[in-house]
Formats: C-alpha cells, structure tokens, sequence
C-alpha cells in the first residue's frame, strides 16, 4: 500500500471534573492509502470529528503519533506545524466559513498569500480552481451572494488552495440538500482523479458512502470491525 498518513495508538480525552476523565479516542491507529477516498462513519458522540482534527493537526492527541508523509506533525512547533498545515492539508467543514467581506477568488486566494503566493498569482490560480468545482461565473460573488451549495464549492475550491496531499472533510455535505450532496459527492471523485488527491471524510450521507475506497466505523472512540 502507498501510505500517506499512518497514525498510532491515537488516545484523547477531555476532563469532565477533577474526578471524571471523558475518554474520546481510544487506542485508534489507521494509514491512508494516497489517492484514495476513505470514510468515517459512526453515530454522533463516537469520536469521528475529534480524531479528525488530530489527524489533520488541528486538535492534539494525550498520546500516540500521527505521520504525514515521514514527518511526524506532533513533534513540530506549533508555528511550524501550521506551516505545514498550510502546505499539506486542506480542510472542508460542515460549514463553510468563507469571510464574508470577501468574494469567492478573495477567499481563495487567502491561503495562497499567507504562504508567500502573489496577489497577481493567486488570484490566476484561485480562478482556475473556482472554475474546476464549476463556478466561472461566480468569481466576483460574496458568500451572501451565493447559494449553500456555491459556498461549500468555494470552501472546497479554497480547500486546494495550496495544492494539498490531503483533504479532510468534516460532515461536508451535512448542511446541503439531496441535490447540491450529489455534485459534491461527483465533484470529490473528479478532483481525486484530476489532482491525485488523498480524502478522510467523516460523513452520515450513504451516498457518499457509497462511493469510498474504503470506510471505517467508529463506536465508543474506536474502530469497529464490519
């Protein structure tokens, strides 16, 4: 297997009170095949988005190591590991937090200047990417401007901002309706072909289920064999 991620005895909890210690993550190791679209699935509580953050480097986990391609995200400084961040990862929430004081090329354009990118340039390639997820024509659009379905495809568009190894996906497609979850989920595989993009996406839409590579199911902070 082509491994881009591997991730080790992932344990996380939270303190609920000096005498309760909540445990999120119980023991979890997984690796991410490159190119592939892998699933989380799980009922809610089960720990999906927690181990999600860790992966990515968002959250960090009490204890357990998670590689992303050979470097070990937990052993960076925190500045260092944004970088990285920045480089490597790109992340598609539920919702998709675009500023909305900025248009949908503004938007993309941002974490391509925080890495050192041209304005001039940056405003060329976040073109290219809107135009990719099918929004030629709205490239001077504010996030009010757009439908729920547009805004989450300039979420995904600023998600390859910085052409990323990875894209993890938080319930992406949770706040869409049947039709706009359909032209996300075709619009995943098409950049996964087109880019050869690696996706985590914790999701409950069987839909998008249906179109993993492979899907792992979480129950009480572990994996569950199906």
């Amino acid at each position: 297997m082509n491994t881009i991620l591997k991730a080790e005895n992932i344990f996380k909890s939270f303190v609920k009170s000096k005498e309760q210690k909540l445990e999120i993550i119980k023991d979890i190791s997984l690796e991410l095949e490159k190119n592939k679209i892998t699933e989380i699935i799980g009922a809610s509580g089960a720990g999906k988005s927690t181990l999600l953050h860790i992966l990515s480097g968002l959250d960090t986990p009490d204890s357990g190591k998670v590689e992303i391609e050979g470097t070990e995200i937990f052993k960076l400084a925190d500045e260092k590991l944004s970088k990285f961040r920045n480089k490597n990862i790109g992340f598609i929430f539920q919702f998709h937090h675009l500023l909305p004081e900025f248009t949908a090329v503004e938007n993309v354009s941002i974490p391509m200047m925080i890495n050192g990118i041209s304005l001039k340039n940056a405003k060329k390639k976040s073109e290219e990417l809107l135009e990719s997820v099918g929004l030629k024509e709205r490239f001077e659009h504010k996030p009010a401007e757009l439908s729920g379905g547009e805004a989450q495809r300039v979420a995904v568009a600023r998600a390859l901002a910085n052409n990323p190894k990875i894209i993890f996906a938080d319930e992406p497609t949770g706040n869409l309706d049947s039709k706009n979850s359909d032209l996300m989920h075709n619009l995943f595989v098409d950049l996964k072909d087109k880019y050869g993009l690696t996706f985590l996406i914790v999701t409950h839409n069987q839909e998008l289920v249906k179109l993993a590579d492979k899907v792992l199911e979480m129950k009480d902070g572990k994996f569950i064999t199906n």
